[in-house]
């Protein structure tokens, strides 16, 4: 299996480019009418409507919610049948998430014009969020661990988590996670059903005010069509990792990291920026000799022939500029002085600097959020932190004279806006006491 190879110098580089990176999102017709079926019943049957599409869609033999929803006691229980290398693990990674979180808290401020007015902002927590973590192909106790306990360290009072894993001493970690995070209920729900329940409520499941969490085509389709009902952190897509390598660092290193992105499922894109040929042709044959050995080699195997990429540039300025182009979600720079290339970096998710800062620890345990920005959304999104858990409120206290000054610029502008109530508005707080000095 040959990983698409590409040169920068090409005059056909960039369309090349574009067709493997494959970026638009195509939903058909028919996933678009389902997912608009399954909101509008939920939104009507609520419950019920929820327990079918479980039934039907996950293979559940729920009768209930109560069949659906994990308590608190089963949460910890599920802590407590972990073996202690587990328990240790989830425990070390959520306290380094929950350390570089403190980190991002925002917090209220102002400041006082000489006149007496007072202008700031404050900060609030969301109320009540939703996390969705994913299912299918694999269960993933480290979102629930990424997603809430930046919820909780912003102060969000009710986080409410979705997981399509029916409860089972085989999917402990995942409740273990929830128990650990903070999560203060939780549903064995996923898909479109899911996201759902989550932004109009059920009688059981809560109302939220956003939803956080990637999924699949049906659970990414659903938050984009109940975006303004409710929040959402991004739109995600299939996972992405690019690395920039001088062609120093071991080429085994660089095949498993590109591995770890394409095992997650066959539309992952791993590609590899390199001004060094040879090592491409290095990075090639590790991959050749380890392929084989992957428990997960078929998935990895189509991911890495249909959107692989190995990409041949003339210097690392260039393999900055080729990843800027991509925006990917995630961005190794595995050179000698990654301190120096990261001034050339303007797109990225996360951005691992240096030969050991491999992505799979980012994914885990080193503390920064896994959630990120797919499909070049790094041009705009950031990955995900406390701050998707807060909101501004702009603050304004305006002094007598403080009023006085403004109420004559406010009518200006507002009659040139054709808004005669807005002037009258600021008129009536003109004070004629006021010395023309003051007005000033």
């Amino acid at each position: 299996m040959k990983v698409n190879r590409l040169s920068a110098k090409a005059p056909d580089f960039e369309a090349k480019l574009d067709r493997l990176l494959q970026r638009e999102m195509i939903v058909g017709e028919e996933v678009s009418r389902t997912v608009s079926d399954i909101i509008a019943d939920v939104k009507t049957r609520g419950d019920a409507a929820v327990i079918d599409y479980t039934n039907r869609f996950d293979k559940f033999a729920a009768s209930s919610m109560a069949d659906l929803e994990i308590s608190q006691e089963q949460l910890h229980a599920s802590l407590k049948r972990l073996p202690d290398s587990q328990v240790k693990a989830l425990q070390h990674a959520a306290e380094r998430i929950r350390r570089y979180h403190d980190k991002q808290k925002q917090v209220s401020w102002h400041y006082d014009e000489p006149d007496g007015s007072v202008y700031g902002q404050k900060i609030s927590p969301l109320e009540k969020v939703g996390v969705y973590a994913p299912g299918g192909k694999a269960n993933y106790p480290s979102s629930i661990l990424m997603l809430a306990i930046p919820a909780q360290v912003a102060g969000v009072k009710e986080i409410i988590a979705t997981v399509p894993t029916q409860y089972s001493q085989d999917s402990d970690l995942v409740f273990a996670a929830a128990a650990l995070a903070g999560v203060t209920r939780l549903f064995t729900v996923g898909g479109a059903q899911a996201i759902a329940a989550l932004a109009f409520g059920t009688q059981t499941i809560p109302r939220v005010d956003k939803i956080t969490g990637p999924g699949n085509i049906f659970v990414t389709v659903a938050k984009k069509q109940v975006f303004g009902q409710v929040g959402i952190d991004m739109i995600a897509g299939p996972s992405e990792l690019t690395v920039i390598c001088d062609g120093q660092t071991d080429p085994d290193w660089v095949a498993m990291d590109l591995f770890s992105q394409a095992e997650h499922d066959e539309q992952a894109q791993s590609i590899l920026i390199s001004p060094d040929i040879d090592y491409l042709d290095k990075v090639q044959a590790s991959i050749d000799r380890m392929l084989p050995t992957m428990e997960r080699k078929d998935i990895i195997t189509e991911s890495l022939a249909n959107r692989g990429i190995f990409i041949a540039v003339d210097d690392l300025q260039q393999a900055a500029a080729v990843s800027n182009r991509i925006a990917p979600e995630h961005l190794e720079l595995s050179v000698a002085d990654p301190e120096s290339l990261l001034k050339y970096i303007d797109h990225a998710g996360a951005i691992f600097m240096g030969r050991h800062s491999a992505e799979a620890l980012g994914d885990y345990c080193a503390g920064p959020s896994h959630v990120l920005p797919t499909s070049g959304s790094a041009r705009f999104f950031s990955a995900l932190g406390v701050y998707d858990f807060q909101k501004r409120s702009s603050i304004l206290n305006c002094s007598p004279v403080g009023a006085n000054k403004l109420a004559s610029t406010a009518a200006e502008l507002a009659r040139n806006e054709h808004l005669q109530a807005h002037a009258l508005s600021a008129e009536y707080r003109l004070n004629p006491d006021l010395g023309p000095e003051d007005e000033q």
